[in-house]
């Protein structure tokens, strides 16, 4: 029996990154051998056990055959005579492929360390191409180590598979939960734009790959291409920290753009609701959480008339923020404020524009929520007219507030 640390570990190491988790393989073992050394069993497709004192993770090797098409279609084999390069060679990438043996020594069959140096994202085997998840896995690497390149033969074959209709098979959930974490990556971009490179955007989101190639007024939008603009508004999310709601939001705010008729560009006129319908079906096909949904749909229905929010009246402010809901939906609001922050900053040569409309629109919110409703609704002589009274009262203070 042997024990090797694996996977990310061993890579984040060699990188100089802290390591977050740790991950084992244990060679030459039985599951009985397991169980009677303390360790708990945990793994329901293939051996997996928590150690009895660290709780970490060791997997028995193992090997995998294909038997159907997306990522559950496997046939796992483990035993105590799977080798470590055995167990290695079903890896998805080189730089991921390399144990530690417990004397710290490295074992790198599949030349991962050569990678790690070049900065270069391979594939082990062409084993590879028999799971789709591995297409999504790669995106979320180049979105996280955004000096790592392809390797062209990795491109090629994940074309191969796009073309071969894997990416078909993808479960929703799971192809929710690799967008999810790349776009929570430091260049999200990154993943979308190799998505789109090998086919797989269009497949899982072609809502978003309509995007390249359709322009916008150069006045307001400098780098005029819709999907550049995208990729831009996500990684300035990124940049900023926000969370993934916000993240969301900012990718897919302008989907309505793609279904734009040609006559009519580089104008974009009612874009918006024509976005709130795509997105209603990308949540429902990929079974986005409610946060990101809700928050996505008003990014999309609202973040134009914002650019507005100077030139409107009091009432209409008011009015504005009512639709907003930001006098019960005070976080989302905030969230819809950043998502905006996004979208205007995500242009070229306008990074650090000024946000004027978003806070003239949080003035008036903080003039209007000044306003003591309670107060006003004791001296109400019928409850009929306590809503009126309350709006009016926050029209004037909104007045005010902008004036001083």
């Amino acid at each position: 029996m042997q024990i090797y640390q694996v996977g990310g570990a061993v890579r984040d190491s060699l990188l100089g990154l802290p390591v977050k988790d740790r991950d084992y393989v244990v060679v030459g073992a039985t599951p009985e051998q397991m169980v009677t050394l303390g360790y708990r069993p945990v793994g329901k497709d293939f051996p997996v056990f928590l150690h009895p004192d660290t709780h970490q993770e060791y997997a028995l090797a193992r090997t995998e055959r294909k038997t159907a098409k997306g990522y559950k279609g496997f046939d796992v084999h483990a035993s105590a005579e799977v080798t470590l390069e055995q167990d290695l060679a079903r890896r998805d990438f080189t730089i991921n492929a390399i144990a530690q043996a417990e004397d710290g020594s490295l074992i790198d069959p599949y030349h991962g360390q050569q990678d790690v140096t070049a900065k270069v994202l391979r594939h082990v085997t062409d084993a590879f191409s028999e799971d789709p998840v591995r297409i999504l896995r790669a995106g979320r690497f180049l979105a996280r180590f955004t000096d790592f390149t392809l390797a062209p033969e990795t491109l090629a074959l994940m074309q191969t598979m796009v073309a071969a209709g894997e990416v078909d098979a993808l479960v929703p959930e799971r192809v929710w939960q690799e967008i999810a974490k790349g776009l929570m990556e430091a260049q999200p971009s990154r993943m979308f734009e190799m998505l789109r490179a090998c086919g797989a955007l269009k497949a899982i989101l072609p809502e978003l790959d309509k995007l390249w190639g359709v322009p916008q007024t150069a006045t307001y939008h400098p780098e005029v291409d819709t999907g550049i603009h995208v990729m831009m508004v996500i990684d300035y999310a990124a940049k900023q920290g926000f969370s993934l709601p916000v993240r969301f939001a900012a990718l897919t705010h302008d989907l309505g753009k793609g279904t734009t008729p040609a006559d009519m560009l580089p104008r974009h006129i009612g874009h918006e609701m024509r976005s709130v319908d795509l997105i209603r079906a990308v949540v429902a096909r990929l079974r986005v959480p409610n946060d990101c949904k809700d928050l996505a749909l008003v990014v999309a229905k609202f973040h134009g008339k914002l650019h507005a929010a100077r030139q409107m009246k009091a009432t209409t402010l008011l009015h504005f923020l009512e639709e907003l809901d930001a006098f019960r939906q005070g976080a989302r609001f905030e969230y819809f404020l950043k998502a905006c922050e996004c979208d205007s900053r995500g242009r070229l040569g306008l990074e650090n524009c000024p946000l004027e409309d978003a806070e003239h629109l949080l003035t008036a919110l903080r003039a209007a929520q000044g306003v003591d409703a309670g107060a006003i609704a004791q001296r109400c002589a019928t409850p009929a007219h306590i809503k009126q009274a309350v709006a009016e009262a926050r029209i004037q203070a909104i007045e005010a507030a902008l004036l001083r």
